[in-house]
């Protein structure tokens, strides 16, 4: 594939820090970027995706679906902008069973004595 039909993306995280960048084919899908991610997440990092599920990427404002491919997700105006990097935002947020699951496991009931005696 030419180099010319390659786009330039590095995903932003929410502490301020980069993925990337990277080239890919406008044939890739968000799917393939999520999965990327999971990879090359920083292992100092807390709070990273345990699965490519627990990933929303955002481009212009706008929540990627997996099934779309990176040439679908370019803004128009992107058509007009000379060749960059496109920076993708990638927000963790993990599915609500598994929120819930972990949620009950930390809020297990405390026995505590608050009894009072006049």
């Amino acid at each position: 594939m030419p180099e010319e039909d390659l786009l330039e993306l590095k995903f932003r995280l929410l502490d301020g820090s980069d993925i990337g960048p990277f080239m890919y084919p406008p044939a890739s899908t968000v799917a393939m970027l999520k999965e990327r991610i999971v990879t090359e997440w920083p292992k100092d990092k807390k709070g990273g995706p345990k699965s490519a599920n627990d990933i929303k990427l955002i481009n212009a404002g706008k929540i990627l679906e997996n099934s779309k491919t990176v040439g679908q997700c370019r803004t128009p105006f992107g058509e007009e902008l000379p060749k960059g990097v496109i920076t993708m935002h990638a927000v963790v947020q993990m599915s609500l069973a598994k929120a819930k699951t972990e949620k009950k496991i930390d809020e297990a009931p405390k026995t505590v004595c608050a009894c009072t005696i006049l």
